[in-house]
């Protein structure tokens, strides 16, 4: 599928103007804030609602990766199915995402030694008690991003570039993936630096990122955009990273398209391109679902599924403990929605 939209400005290089979202309550009492700010789009990309500063210039982290994984597949990257969902991942280092890495780099004649992100043990808590009962130390191919790593140094061995250098800003791979994150966002970029994995990132707004993963989400089958979103849909055990939610979210709604970030960012869309978009201020995950639930059932999405995921979350075993509460816009559009 071809960027037709129209560019639009650019994201704007500022502090954010994040506002309440959250509350954490313990009885009746406010002890705790959540700032940040969401959006809605409909199918035709218009605005429904949003909150906060959705125009804001920001890093979305491993958010980004669907975008990065459309863009390797328009160079060439010849994946499909569980190993193309993995090259959007942020894995937990399981024993099949540490096969599937293995696999995408044995396709192309590539090793370990190609790659070049940062090494860790694996996430999973499992998998790191057998990795270092067996003595194994941080390992590139463990790393959470070690799919879209290995994704990206069979992109460029299909395309005749080089591997060596394949993070660097002006390799051909990069240049790929920072036009079509424009064309996808309908948005400039305004800035770039490195990310965790060291790959680069790319700043956007998250205005223009809803609006990529919302036409990733509606794209047409056969398209790349099409068959990475099947593939996410079909594999959410390789999609969805290391955070449970995620797939548990995905699969409680039909169609539906989700990415996270460790930086408590996330999106997620449905087959026709609604779509809704969270960044959470300071990085704090316990906010990031409910928010995401509240909005997915405000635009549209059946609401018994999301019923777990918007009731008030309570932290810890006993009553007093406290609640987690949306505020502010959201709350009383909710209330609206549902008077």
């Amino acid at each position: 599928m071809q960027d037709n939209t129209a560019v639009t400005q650019p994201p704007i290089i500022r502090a954010p103007g994040h506002v309440p979202l959250v509350h954490k309550l313990r009885g009746e009492i406010v002890e705790g804030v959540h700032y940040g700010s969401v959006l809605v789009i409909s199918p035709d990309g218009r605005i429904t609602f949003q909150a906060g500063d959705i125009d804001a210039a920001f890093y979305p982290c491993s958010a980004l990766k669907p975008i990065q994984a459309v863009a390797m597949l328009r160079a060439g990257l010849p994946l499909d199915g569980e190993l193309l969902a993995l090259s959007a991942a942020s894995h937990p280092g399981e024993p099949g995402h540490i096969r599937g890495v293995r696999q995408i780099l044995a396709t192309g004649g590539l090793s370990e030694r190609d790659l070049a992100n940062t090494a860790s043990l694996p996430h999973d808590p499992m998998t790191r008690l057998e990795w270092i009962a067996r003595g194994d130390g941080p390992s590139r191919v463990a790393q959470t991003c070690s799919g879209k790593h290995a994704a990206m140094l069979l992109t460029s061995r299909m395309a005749g570039w080089a591997t060596a250098g394949y993070l660097e800003r002006q390799h051909p791979l990069q240049r790929m993936i920072a036009d079509t994150i424009v064309g996808l966002a309908a948005q400039p970029t305004v800035a770039v630096a490195a990310g965790r994995c060291g790959a680069p990132q790319f700043a956007m707004s998250l205005l223009g990122l809803t609006r990529a993963f919302a036409r990733i989400a509606s794209a047409p089958r056969f398209s790349e955009e099409g068959r990475l979103a099947s593939a996410m849909r079909h594999h959410t055990d390789m999609a969805s990273g290391s955070r449970p939610d995620i797939a548990q979210l995905m699969l409680a709604v039909p169609g539906l398209l989700a990415k996270e970030s460790h930086e408590a960012v996330q999106v997620v869309a449905l087959p026709d391109g609604r779509a809704v978009g969270v960044k959470i201020a300071d990085g704090s995950e316990r906010a990031r679902l409910l928010l995401t639930a509240t909005a997915l059932a405000l635009c549209g999405a059946c609401p018994e599924p999301l019923a777990e995921f918007t009731a008030a979350l309570a932290l810890g075993n006993s009553r007093t403990a406290g609640r987690l509460r949306v505020t502010g816009k959201l709350a009383l559009w909710s209330a609206a929605a549902s008077a």
